[in-house]
């Protein structure tokens, strides 16, 4: 119940000890080097391979928005491995993991690669083209249909 007026404070808690609650980082620089070390160790653990993690494939977005774009997809499925001739059931033999070196960086960037459209001359027919005479709302038949419906128009309208 809360205080009205100039009243008594009832069940007042004004001496409370609040240091178990506070939470400290001392630990900080020491969590720090351990995550760098960990992050070696898993290095030289998968040394032959891309420290960057495994190889990816290009993959377009799929959204309408993004699909001009290109990005690291989640992976190759063994299928397609052994397709390319990149999977095996064995490791090498122990003269090429000898011979295996070091990766650095990504192994192939990502860049999305834009074609720039060179200008023209615009046509008769683009210049004479209404929007307005061309859609559903011009046509009856369609307005029943949702955006992405397979319908077409049957009436030729």
């Amino acid at each position: 119940m809360a205080p009205s007026r100039n009243g008594r404070i009832l069940k007042h808690h004004f001496h409370k000890d609040g240091q178990w609650r506070i939470a400290t980082w001392f630990n900080q620089l020491v969590q720090k080097i351990r995550r760098r070390k960990a992050g070696q160790a898993k290095t030289l653990r998968i040394a032959p391979s891309p420290p960057s993690g495994p190889i990816q494939p290009i993959v377009r977005c799929a959204t309408v928005r993004d699909h001009t774009k290109v990005r690291a997809g989640r992976g190759f499925s063994v299928e397609e491995l052994r397709a390319a001739g990149i999977h095996k059931k064995e490791d090498g033999s122990a003269e090429e993991l000898k011979l295996a070196t070091q990766l650095t960086g990504p192994v192939m960037p990502i860049r999305n690669v834009y074609k720039k459209e060179k200008a023209r001359v615009i046509t008769e027919e683009e210049k004479n083209f209404k929007k307005s005479s061309h859609g559903p709302h011009q046509c009856p038949a369609l307005w029943h249909l949702g955006k992405n419906s397979q319908g077409s128009c049957r009436t030729g309208c």
